[in-house]
Protein backbone atom coordinates (compact mmCIF):
# COMPACT_ATOMS: atom_id res chain seq x y z
CA UNK A 1 0.00 0.00 0.00
CA UNK A 2 1.54 3.34 -1.07
CA UNK A 3 -1.43 6.38 0.09
CA UNK A 4 1.39 9.18 0.46
CA UNK A 5 3.17 7.88 -2.80
CA UNK A 6 -0.24 8.15 -4.32
CA UNK A 7 -0.94 11.73 -2.93
CA UNK A 8 2.01 13.35 -3.60
CA UNK A 9 3.12 12.13 -7.36
CA UNK A 10 0.76 15.07 -8.50
CA UNK A 11 2.77 17.70 -6.68
CA UNK A 12 6.16 15.55 -6.65
CA UNK A 13 6.32 15.25 -10.37
CA UNK A 14 6.18 19.26 -10.46
CA UNK A 15 9.24 19.69 -7.91
CA UNK A 16 10.99 17.38 -10.43
CA UNK A 17 10.89 19.15 -13.07
CA UNK A 18 11.45 22.37 -11.27
CA UNK A 19 14.67 21.17 -9.78
CA UNK A 20 16.15 19.85 -13.16
CA UNK A 21 15.80 23.26 -15.21
CA UNK A 22 19.57 24.08 -14.81
CA UNK A 23 20.71 20.23 -15.95
CA UNK A 24 22.84 19.66 -19.46
CA UNK A 25 20.93 18.43 -22.69
CA UNK A 26 22.28 16.95 -25.75
CA UNK A 27 20.70 16.93 -28.80
CA UNK A 28 21.39 15.83 -32.37
CA UNK A 29 20.02 13.88 -35.07
CA UNK A 30 20.29 10.49 -36.47
CA UNK A 31 20.30 9.39 -40.21
CA UNK A 32 20.48 6.30 -41.82
CA UNK A 33 23.31 4.73 -44.50
CA UNK A 34 20.98 6.19 -47.22
CA UNK A 35 21.12 9.83 -45.43
CA UNK A 36 17.65 10.24 -44.39
CA UNK A 37 16.16 10.85 -40.93
CA UNK A 38 16.31 7.54 -39.05
CA UNK A 39 13.21 6.60 -36.40
CA UNK A 40 13.92 4.59 -33.24
CA UNK A 41 16.88 4.28 -32.30
CA UNK A 42 17.98 4.33 -28.72
CA UNK A 43 20.56 7.18 -27.68
CA UNK A 44 22.58 6.01 -24.33
CA UNK A 45 24.16 8.75 -22.46
CA UNK A 46 26.09 7.51 -19.87
CA UNK A 47 28.05 9.76 -17.09
CA UNK A 48 31.56 8.06 -16.85
CA UNK A 49 31.75 8.92 -12.79
CA UNK A 50 27.63 8.07 -11.60
CA UNK A 51 27.68 5.17 -14.24
CA UNK A 52 24.09 6.53 -14.44
CA UNK A 53 22.48 5.73 -18.57
CA UNK A 54 19.76 8.21 -19.93
CA UNK A 55 17.96 6.64 -22.73
CA UNK A 56 15.96 8.34 -25.36
CA UNK A 57 14.86 7.59 -28.97
CA UNK A 58 15.06 9.40 -32.00
CA UNK A 59 11.57 10.62 -33.93
CA UNK A 60 10.12 10.30 -37.15
CA UNK A 61 12.03 13.33 -38.80
CA UNK A 62 15.48 11.54 -36.71
CA UNK A 63 15.89 13.80 -33.71
CA UNK A 64 16.40 13.52 -30.29
CA UNK A 65 16.93 15.13 -27.20
CA UNK A 66 18.71 13.93 -23.53
CA UNK A 67 18.20 16.09 -21.35
CA UNK A 68 17.83 16.15 -17.58
CA UNK A 69 21.84 15.40 -17.22
CA UNK A 70 24.07 15.95 -14.36
CA UNK A 71 26.99 18.43 -15.14
CA UNK A 72 29.95 15.86 -15.74
CA UNK A 73 31.55 13.65 -18.64
CA UNK A 74 29.22 11.31 -21.16
CA UNK A 75 30.03 8.99 -23.53
CA UNK A 76 26.98 9.09 -25.92
CA UNK A 77 26.15 5.49 -27.66
CA UNK A 78 23.58 4.64 -29.75
CA UNK A 79 21.61 0.97 -30.00
CA UNK A 80 19.59 0.63 -33.27
CA UNK A 81 19.30 -3.22 -34.24
CA UNK A 82 20.96 -4.17 -37.61
CA UNK A 83 22.84 -0.87 -37.41
CA UNK A 84 26.55 0.72 -36.36
CA UNK A 85 27.00 4.10 -35.12
CA UNK A 86 30.49 5.57 -33.70
CA UNK A 87 30.04 6.58 -30.41
CA UNK A 88 31.20 10.09 -28.57
CA UNK A 89 33.34 9.64 -25.51
CA UNK A 90 34.81 12.73 -23.69
CA UNK A 91 31.30 14.84 -23.85
CA UNK A 92 31.79 17.46 -21.01
CA UNK A 93 29.04 19.30 -19.89
CA UNK A 94 28.12 22.16 -17.82
CA UNK A 95 25.15 22.45 -15.58
CA UNK A 96 23.05 24.30 -18.28
CA UNK A 97 24.77 23.79 -21.47
CA UNK A 98 23.55 22.47 -24.86
CA UNK A 99 25.58 20.53 -26.50
CA UNK A 100 24.55 18.83 -30.34
CA UNK A 101 25.76 15.67 -31.41
CA UNK A 102 24.40 14.09 -35.02
CA UNK A 103 24.74 10.14 -35.94
CA UNK A 104 25.04 8.53 -39.03
CA UNK A 105 24.38 4.87 -38.76
CA UNK A 106 26.27 2.21 -41.21
CA UNK A 107 24.15 -1.27 -41.88
CA UNK A 108 25.51 -3.89 -39.41
CA UNK A 109 24.49 -6.81 -38.35
CA UNK A 110 21.35 -7.89 -36.67
CA UNK A 111 22.67 -10.92 -33.73
CA UNK A 112 20.65 -13.33 -32.10
CA UNK A 113 20.88 -11.77 -28.84
CA UNK A 114 19.42 -8.70 -30.07
CA UNK A 115 16.14 -10.80 -30.30
CA UNK A 116 13.21 -10.84 -28.07
CA UNK A 117 12.33 -14.78 -26.67
CA UNK A 118 9.27 -14.70 -29.01
CA UNK A 119 11.42 -13.77 -31.96
CA UNK A 120 13.88 -16.89 -30.95
CA UNK A 121 11.24 -19.37 -30.27
CA UNK A 122 9.62 -18.91 -33.95
CA UNK A 123 12.89 -19.22 -35.60
CA UNK A 124 14.63 -21.86 -33.56
CA UNK A 125 14.37 -25.51 -35.38
CA UNK A 126 12.16 -28.04 -34.50
CA UNK A 127 13.10 -30.73 -32.78
CA UNK A 128 12.58 -34.83 -33.36
CA UNK A 129 11.36 -35.39 -29.76
CA UNK A 130 10.88 -33.00 -26.86
CA UNK A 131 14.55 -31.18 -27.01
CA UNK A 132 12.61 -27.57 -27.87
CA UNK A 133 9.69 -27.84 -25.68
CA UNK A 134 11.74 -28.95 -22.61
CA UNK A 135 14.26 -26.00 -23.52
CA UNK A 136 11.93 -23.24 -23.62
CA UNK A 137 9.44 -24.11 -20.50
CA UNK A 138 12.87 -25.14 -18.58
CA UNK A 139 14.78 -22.30 -19.15
CA UNK A 140 13.23 -19.28 -19.95
CA UNK A 141 11.31 -19.02 -16.27
CA UNK A 142 14.37 -16.63 -15.07
CA UNK A 143 15.64 -15.75 -17.91
CA UNK A 144 15.51 -15.78 -21.77
CA UNK A 145 18.42 -17.12 -23.99
CA UNK A 146 20.12 -13.87 -25.45
CA UNK A 147 23.01 -13.33 -22.62
CA UNK A 148 23.39 -16.68 -21.61
CA UNK A 149 23.65 -18.65 -24.44
CA UNK A 150 23.39 -16.73 -28.00
CA UNK A 151 25.95 -14.26 -26.64
CA UNK A 152 28.83 -16.56 -25.60
CA UNK A 153 29.93 -19.70 -27.51
CA UNK A 154 30.51 -23.53 -25.68
CA UNK A 155 30.98 -26.88 -26.87
CA UNK A 156 28.92 -29.64 -25.81
CA UNK A 157 30.66 -30.32 -22.43
CA UNK A 158 30.89 -26.27 -22.19
CA UNK A 159 27.01 -26.48 -22.29
CA UNK A 160 26.31 -29.60 -20.34
CA UNK A 161 28.73 -28.01 -17.61
CA UNK A 162 25.80 -24.76 -17.26
CA UNK A 163 22.48 -26.86 -17.33
CA UNK A 164 23.99 -29.37 -14.39
CA UNK A 165 25.15 -25.69 -12.88
CA UNK A 166 21.45 -24.64 -13.08
CA UNK A 167 19.94 -27.79 -12.24
CA UNK A 168 22.34 -27.80 -8.97
CA UNK A 169 21.24 -24.33 -8.34
CA UNK A 170 17.15 -24.80 -8.48
CA UNK A 171 17.17 -27.80 -6.78
CA UNK A 172 14.52 -26.53 -4.54
CA UNK A 173 12.29 -25.80 -7.79
CA UNK A 174 10.84 -29.19 -7.75
CA UNK A 175 8.02 -28.27 -10.09
CA UNK A 176 10.56 -28.15 -12.17
CA UNK A 177 11.41 -31.50 -12.30
CA UNK A 178 14.78 -31.36 -13.88
CA UNK A 179 15.00 -35.08 -14.27
CA UNK A 180 18.77 -36.48 -15.60
CA UNK A 181 16.70 -36.84 -19.59
CA UNK A 182 15.42 -33.30 -19.37
CA UNK A 183 19.07 -31.91 -18.51
CA UNK A 184 20.74 -34.08 -21.83
CA UNK A 185 17.65 -33.48 -23.99
CA UNK A 186 18.24 -29.42 -22.94
CA UNK A 187 22.09 -30.01 -23.74
CA UNK A 188 20.97 -31.38 -26.96
CA UNK A 189 19.24 -28.19 -28.20
CA UNK A 190 21.31 -25.77 -27.07
CA UNK A 191 24.35 -27.38 -28.35
CA UNK A 192 22.53 -27.26 -31.93
CA UNK A 193 21.59 -23.95 -31.81
CA UNK A 194 24.82 -22.24 -30.05
CA UNK A 195 27.52 -25.39 -30.09
CA UNK A 196 30.14 -25.95 -32.26
CA UNK A 197 28.52 -26.86 -35.42
CA UNK A 198 25.60 -24.53 -34.78
CA UNK A 199 22.69 -25.08 -37.20
CA UNK A 200 21.41 -21.26 -36.97
CA UNK A 201 22.41 -18.72 -39.56
CA UNK A 202 24.91 -15.98 -38.58
CA UNK A 203 21.83 -13.51 -38.32
CA UNK A 204 18.15 -14.63 -37.49
CA UNK A 205 17.87 -11.65 -40.56
CA UNK A 206 19.13 -14.45 -42.89
CA UNK A 207 16.30 -16.97 -42.70
CA UNK A 208 13.49 -15.35 -44.54
CA UNK A 209 10.74 -15.47 -41.96
CA UNK A 210 12.20 -12.67 -39.70
CA UNK A 211 10.45 -10.07 -41.53
CA UNK A 212 7.38 -11.68 -40.46
CA UNK A 213 8.16 -10.87 -37.06
CA UNK A 214 10.00 -7.68 -36.90
CA UNK A 215 8.53 -5.97 -34.07
CA UNK A 216 7.06 -2.07 -35.00
CA UNK A 217 6.23 0.99 -33.07
CA UNK A 218 4.39 3.89 -33.68
CA UNK A 219 5.57 7.59 -33.68
CA UNK A 220 3.82 8.18 -30.12
CA UNK A 221 6.42 5.31 -28.54
CA UNK A 222 9.27 7.72 -29.29
CA UNK A 223 8.51 9.41 -26.25
CA UNK A 224 9.53 6.96 -23.34
CA UNK A 225 12.42 8.11 -21.76
CA UNK A 226 14.39 4.99 -19.62
CA UNK A 227 16.86 6.01 -16.78
CA UNK A 228 19.10 3.16 -15.51
CA UNK A 229 21.53 2.44 -12.92
CA UNK A 230 24.02 -0.69 -12.63
CA UNK A 231 25.05 -2.94 -9.89
CA UNK A 232 28.33 -3.11 -8.18
CA UNK A 233 28.80 -6.81 -9.47
CA UNK A 234 27.60 -9.24 -12.05
CA UNK A 235 25.01 -11.70 -11.98
CA UNK A 236 23.10 -9.61 -9.36
CA UNK A 237 20.28 -10.32 -10.81
CA UNK A 238 17.73 -7.57 -9.60
CA UNK A 239 14.40 -8.82 -9.03
CA UNK A 240 12.69 -5.40 -8.78
CA UNK A 241 12.86 -1.60 -7.34
CA UNK A 242 11.23 -0.59 -4.65
CA UNK A 243 10.91 3.26 -3.72
CA UNK A 244 11.22 4.10 0.04
CA UNK A 245 9.67 6.76 1.62
CA UNK A 246 13.19 8.80 1.72
CA UNK A 247 13.64 8.68 -2.21
CA UNK A 248 16.38 5.96 -1.95
CA UNK A 249 15.70 2.79 -3.60
CA UNK A 250 15.77 -0.88 -2.54
CA UNK A 251 16.37 -4.01 -4.34
CA UNK A 252 16.37 -7.43 -4.08
CA UNK A 253 18.95 -9.35 -5.59
CA UNK A 254 17.77 -12.32 -6.93
CA UNK A 255 20.99 -14.04 -7.40
CA UNK A 256 23.76 -16.43 -5.79
CA UNK A 257 24.84 -13.44 -3.61
CA UNK A 258 22.31 -13.22 -1.43
CA UNK A 259 22.27 -9.75 -0.43
CA UNK A 260 19.64 -7.05 -0.55
CA UNK A 261 20.80 -3.67 -2.27
CA UNK A 262 20.06 0.15 -1.74
CA UNK A 263 20.51 2.95 -4.26
CA UNK A 264 20.54 6.33 -4.21
CA UNK A 265 18.77 7.86 -7.33
CA UNK A 266 20.75 11.15 -7.28
CA UNK A 267 24.34 9.88 -6.85
CA UNK A 268 24.17 6.43 -8.13
CA UNK A 269 25.90 4.87 -5.42
CA UNK A 270 24.59 1.31 -4.47
CA UNK A 271 25.18 -0.07 -0.71
CA UNK A 272 24.46 -3.85 -0.54
CA UNK A 273 23.72 -5.82 2.37
CA UNK A 274 23.98 -9.59 2.91
CA UNK A 275 21.62 -11.92 4.20
CA UNK A 276 22.45 -14.99 6.69
CA UNK A 277 21.23 -17.65 4.26
CA UNK A 278 24.29 -19.74 3.19
CA UNK A 279 22.40 -21.86 0.55
CA UNK A 280 21.43 -19.21 -2.53
CA UNK A 281 18.30 -17.94 -0.92
CA UNK A 282 16.69 -16.65 -4.10
CA UNK A 283 15.61 -12.87 -2.67
CA UNK A 284 12.56 -11.85 -4.34
CA UNK A 285 10.86 -9.30 -2.58
CA UNK A 286 12.18 -6.20 -0.51
CA UNK A 287 9.74 -3.45 0.68
CA UNK A 288 11.04 -1.00 3.67
CA UNK A 289 8.52 -0.53 6.75
CA UNK A 290 7.09 2.96 7.82
CA UNK A 291 9.87 2.78 10.36
CA UNK A 292 12.73 1.94 8.36
CA UNK A 293 13.44 -1.51 8.74
CA UNK A 294 13.63 -3.28 5.23
CA UNK A 295 11.96 -6.41 5.51
CA UNK A 296 12.69 -9.31 2.31
CA UNK A 297 11.35 -13.15 1.28
CA UNK A 298 13.76 -15.18 0.86
CA UNK A 299 12.28 -17.99 -1.88
CA UNK A 300 14.04 -20.93 -1.87
CA UNK A 301 14.91 -20.88 2.01
CA UNK A 302 10.95 -20.56 3.05
CA UNK A 303 12.20 -17.21 5.17
CA UNK A 304 11.72 -13.54 5.60
CA UNK A 305 14.33 -11.47 6.57
CA UNK A 306 14.75 -8.34 8.56
CA UNK A 307 17.40 -5.41 7.55
CA UNK A 308 17.65 -3.23 11.02
CA UNK A 309 18.47 0.50 9.93
CA UNK A 310 20.61 1.06 13.14
CA UNK A 311 22.72 -1.55 13.23
CA UNK A 312 22.41 -2.88 9.37
CA UNK A 313 22.63 -6.47 10.59
CA UNK A 314 19.69 -8.67 9.24
CA UNK A 315 17.38 -10.67 10.99
CA UNK A 316 16.09 -14.11 9.03
CA UNK A 317 12.53 -15.36 10.61
CA UNK A 318 12.16 -19.77 9.80
CA UNK A 319 8.39 -20.24 8.53
CA UNK A 320 8.54 -24.19 9.02
CA UNK A 321 7.88 -26.22 5.73
CA UNK A 322 5.06 -29.18 5.34
CA UNK A 323 6.63 -32.37 6.31
CA UNK A 324 8.59 -34.20 3.85
CA UNK A 325 9.14 -31.75 1.66
CA UNK A 326 11.28 -30.13 3.53
CA UNK A 327 13.86 -27.55 1.18
CA UNK A 328 11.11 -27.44 -1.66
CA UNK A 329 9.54 -25.06 -3.45
CA UNK A 330 6.23 -27.07 -2.70
CA UNK A 331 6.97 -27.62 1.35
CA UNK A 332 7.06 -23.95 1.43
CA UNK A 333 8.17 -20.76 -0.17
CA UNK A 334 8.13 -16.83 0.23
CA UNK A 335 7.47 -14.76 -2.81
CA UNK A 336 6.13 -11.00 -3.17
CA UNK A 337 6.34 -9.02 0.22
CA UNK A 338 3.78 -6.32 1.59
CA UNK A 339 3.33 -4.44 4.58
CA UNK A 340 0.04 -3.56 6.28
CA UNK A 341 -0.50 -0.45 8.34
CA UNK A 342 -0.05 -2.15 11.34
CA UNK A 343 3.00 -3.59 10.46
CA UNK A 344 2.11 -7.30 9.46
CA UNK A 345 4.21 -8.51 6.73
CA UNK A 346 2.36 -10.16 4.18
CA UNK A 347 4.41 -12.63 1.45
CA UNK A 348 2.41 -14.75 -1.55
CA UNK A 349 4.14 -17.73 -2.11
CA UNK A 350 3.44 -21.43 -0.99
CA UNK A 351 0.83 -21.19 0.86
CA UNK A 352 0.04 -17.33 1.19
CA UNK A 353 1.17 -16.24 5.08
CA UNK A 354 1.23 -13.80 7.10
CA UNK A 355 3.87 -12.46 9.98
CA UNK A 356 3.65 -10.49 12.94
CA UNK A 357 7.00 -8.99 14.20
CA UNK A 358 5.78 -8.17 17.62
CA UNK A 359 4.80 -12.37 18.11
CA UNK A 360 6.90 -13.80 15.89
CA UNK A 361 4.33 -15.96 14.38
CA UNK A 362 3.51 -17.01 11.07
CA UNK A 363 0.10 -17.66 9.72
CA UNK A 364 -1.13 -19.72 6.84
CA UNK A 365 -3.95 -19.07 4.38
CA UNK A 366 -3.90 -22.07 2.29
CA UNK A 367 -6.78 -20.93 -0.08
CA UNK A 368 -4.78 -21.56 -3.04
CA UNK A 369 -1.80 -24.08 -3.59
CA UNK A 370 0.44 -21.60 -5.19
CA UNK A 371 0.16 -17.58 -4.87
CA UNK A 372 1.76 -14.76 -6.89
CA UNK A 373 0.91 -10.97 -6.86
CA UNK A 374 0.03 -9.40 -3.17
CA UNK A 375 -1.13 -5.44 -2.98
CA UNK A 376 -2.40 -3.34 0.15
CA UNK A 377 -5.37 -1.26 -0.89
CA UNK A 378 -6.28 2.21 0.99
CA UNK A 379 -8.59 0.33 3.31
CA UNK A 380 -5.85 -2.01 4.32
CA UNK A 381 -7.08 -4.91 2.61
CA UNK A 382 -5.45 -7.49 0.91
CA UNK A 383 -5.23 -8.78 -2.62
CA UNK A 384 -3.21 -11.86 -3.68
CA UNK A 385 -3.88 -14.21 -6.51
CA UNK A 386 -3.79 -18.50 -7.26
CA UNK A 387 -0.88 -19.26 -9.46
CA UNK A 388 -2.73 -21.66 -11.54
CA UNK A 389 -4.33 -21.44 -15.24
CA UNK A 390 -7.75 -21.14 -13.47
CA UNK A 391 -6.44 -18.96 -10.45
CA UNK A 392 -8.70 -16.82 -8.07
CA UNK A 393 -8.11 -13.17 -7.17
CA UNK A 394 -8.41 -13.23 -3.56
CA UNK A 395 -9.25 -10.51 -0.72
CA UNK A 396 -8.37 -10.59 2.98
CA UNK A 397 -10.82 -8.26 4.82
CA UNK A 398 -9.00 -5.80 6.80
CA UNK A 399 -10.65 -6.14 9.86
CA UNK A 400 -11.97 -10.19 9.84
CA UNK A 401 -9.43 -11.28 8.26
CA UNK A 402 -11.89 -13.45 5.88
CA UNK A 403 -10.43 -14.39 2.63
CA UNK A 404 -13.05 -14.25 0.07
CA UNK A 405 -12.38 -15.55 -3.71
CA UNK A 406 -13.78 -14.35 -7.11
CA UNK A 407 -13.60 -15.65 -10.24
CA UNK A 408 -11.56 -14.40 -13.19
CA UNK A 409 -13.70 -14.71 -16.64
CA UNK A 410 -10.61 -15.71 -18.34
CA UNK A 411 -8.24 -19.09 -17.27
CA UNK A 412 -5.80 -16.38 -17.99
CA UNK A 413 -2.39 -17.15 -15.06
CA UNK A 414 -2.96 -14.33 -13.33
CA UNK A 415 0.29 -12.78 -11.90
CA UNK A 416 1.11 -9.39 -10.78
CA UNK A 417 -1.90 -7.28 -8.79
CA UNK A 418 -1.98 -3.27 -8.44
CA UNK A 419 -4.54 -1.59 -6.33
CA UNK A 420 -5.43 1.72 -8.09
CA UNK A 421 -5.95 4.91 -5.90
CA UNK A 422 -9.61 4.28 -7.02
CA UNK A 423 -9.81 1.77 -5.26
CA UNK A 424 -9.93 -0.58 -8.81
CA UNK A 425 -7.93 -3.75 -8.33
CA UNK A 426 -5.39 -4.65 -11.82
CA UNK A 427 -4.29 -7.82 -12.74
CA UNK A 428 -1.71 -9.23 -15.47
CA UNK A 429 -2.96 -12.72 -16.79
CA UNK A 430 0.36 -13.58 -18.37
CA UNK A 431 -1.24 -16.83 -20.50
CA UNK A 432 -3.97 -14.90 -21.79
CA UNK A 433 -2.19 -11.66 -22.91
CA UNK A 434 -4.86 -9.53 -21.16
CA UNK A 435 -5.00 -7.04 -17.82
CA UNK A 436 -8.38 -8.00 -15.76
CA UNK A 437 -10.13 -4.90 -14.12
CA UNK A 438 -11.99 -5.67 -11.12
CA UNK A 439 -14.11 -3.56 -9.30
CA UNK A 440 -14.61 -4.42 -5.23
CA UNK A 441 -17.99 -2.25 -5.06
CA UNK A 442 -19.84 -3.89 -7.50
CA UNK A 443 -17.28 -7.02 -7.40
CA UNK A 444 -17.50 -7.26 -11.39
CA UNK A 445 -14.73 -7.93 -13.90
CA UNK A 446 -13.56 -6.35 -17.15
CA UNK A 447 -10.51 -7.63 -19.46
CA UNK A 448 -8.99 -5.41 -22.14
CA UNK A 449 -6.88 -7.38 -24.96
CA UNK A 450 -3.12 -6.94 -25.19
CA UNK A 451 -1.47 -6.29 -28.77
CA UNK A 452 1.36 -8.86 -30.00
CA UNK A 453 1.14 -12.58 -31.12
CA UNK A 454 2.55 -13.77 -27.34
CA UNK A 455 1.86 -10.41 -24.79
CA UNK A 456 2.59 -12.63 -21.42
CA UNK A 457 1.94 -9.49 -19.78
CA UNK A 458 4.05 -9.75 -16.56
CA UNK A 459 5.23 -6.13 -14.37
CA UNK A 460 2.64 -4.36 -13.50
CA UNK A 461 1.89 -0.45 -12.44
CA UNK A 462 -0.40 2.13 -12.54
CA UNK A 463 0.63 5.41 -13.15
CA UNK A 464 -1.12 9.16 -11.05
CA UNK A 465 -3.04 9.40 -14.34
CA UNK A 466 -4.13 6.04 -13.61
CA UNK A 467 -2.94 4.59 -16.80
CA UNK A 468 -2.15 0.84 -16.16
CA UNK A 469 2.02 0.02 -17.39
CA UNK A 470 3.01 -3.62 -18.37
CA UNK A 471 5.86 -5.24 -19.82
CA UNK A 472 5.97 -7.59 -22.14
CA UNK A 473 8.17 -11.32 -20.58
CA UNK A 474 8.35 -12.52 -24.38
CA UNK A 475 7.72 -9.26 -26.85
CA UNK A 476 10.48 -7.54 -25.11
CA UNK A 477 8.15 -4.21 -25.09
CA UNK A 478 6.57 -1.51 -22.34
CA UNK A 479 3.01 -1.13 -22.62
CA UNK A 480 0.36 1.07 -21.48
CA UNK A 481 -3.41 0.79 -21.29
CA UNK A 482 -5.69 3.89 -20.93
CA UNK A 483 -8.79 2.32 -19.30
CA UNK A 484 -10.85 5.40 -20.34
CA UNK A 485 -10.25 4.73 -24.23
CA UNK A 486 -9.51 0.90 -24.02
CA UNK A 487 -6.46 1.95 -26.29
CA UNK A 488 -2.90 -0.01 -26.28
CA UNK A 489 0.71 1.82 -26.66
CA UNK A 490 3.69 -0.37 -26.99
CA UNK A 491 7.03 0.73 -26.66
CA UNK A 492 10.68 -0.19 -27.52
CA UNK A 493 12.82 -1.45 -24.38
CA UNK A 494 16.76 -0.51 -24.88
CA UNK A 495 18.43 -4.15 -24.15
CA UNK A 496 16.66 -7.33 -25.09
CA UNK A 497 15.41 -10.17 -22.42
CA UNK A 498 13.92 -6.90 -20.04
CA UNK A 499 12.91 -9.59 -17.97
CA UNK A 500 10.78 -6.89 -15.51
CA UNK A 501 9.37 -8.38 -12.97
CA UNK A 502 7.57 -5.38 -11.29
CA UNK A 503 6.60 -1.69 -12.11
CA UNK A 504 6.38 0.66 -8.22
CA UNK A 505 6.10 4.31 -8.93
CA UNK A 506 8.01 6.60 -6.56
CA UNK A 507 6.99 10.00 -4.70
CA UNK A 508 7.90 11.79 -7.90
CA UNK A 509 5.72 9.69 -10.01
CA UNK A 510 8.58 8.43 -11.77
CA UNK A 511 7.88 4.05 -12.58
CA UNK A 512 10.81 2.33 -11.08
CA UNK A 513 11.60 -1.44 -12.86
CA UNK A 514 14.67 -4.08 -12.24
CA UNK A 515 15.94 -5.72 -15.46
CA UNK A 516 17.36 -8.99 -14.33
CA UNK A 517 19.25 -10.41 -17.05
CA UNK A 518 20.90 -7.07 -17.83
CA UNK A 519 21.49 -6.81 -14.17
CA UNK A 520 20.00 -2.81 -14.01
CA UNK A 521 17.29 -1.13 -12.42
CA UNK A 522 16.17 1.90 -13.81
CA UNK A 523 13.01 4.20 -14.39
CA UNK A 524 10.75 5.66 -17.15
CA UNK A 525 8.79 8.09 -17.83
CA UNK A 526 7.07 10.00 -21.23
CA UNK A 527 9.11 13.06 -22.23
CA UNK A 528 7.42 16.27 -23.16
CA UNK A 529 7.10 16.98 -27.02
CA UNK A 530 10.38 18.24 -27.96
CA UNK A 531 8.91 21.43 -28.89
CA UNK A 532 7.15 22.59 -25.34
CA UNK A 533 10.50 21.42 -24.70
CA UNK A 534 12.58 23.94 -25.85
CA UNK A 535 10.63 26.15 -25.07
Amino acid sequence: MRPLTKALSFLSSFIFLASFAYCGTITGTVKGPDGTPFEGAFLQAQNTKTRITVNVLSDKDGRYRVENLQAGEYELRIRAMGYNAKPFSGVNLTSDQNTALDFALQKGTVRWSDLSIYQGVKLFPESKGKEKQEFVSTCMGCHGFQGRMAAVHRDKAGWRDRVNYMRDLTHAFDFINFTEQKAVDITDYVNTLFGENPVLPRSPADIPEYKDIEQRYGDEAMKIVYVEYELPGPSRMPWDANPGPDGKIWIPEYGPANRIARLDPKSGEVQEFQAPNHDPAFIHSAVEAPNGAVWFTEQSSNKIGRWDPKTQETTEYQDPYVTGKEGLLSGGSKHTLRIDTRGIVWSSGTPFSSFDPKSGKFDHYPVAPNTYGVEIDRSDNVWFDGFTPDGKLFKVDAKTRKITGYQPPTAGLPRRIQAAPDGIIWFAEYAAGKIGRFDPKTETFKEYQLPGAQATPYALGVDKNNKVWYSSDFMDYVGCLDPNTGKVTVYPFPWSENSMREFLPDLEGRMWFATPANNEVGYFYLAEPKERASK
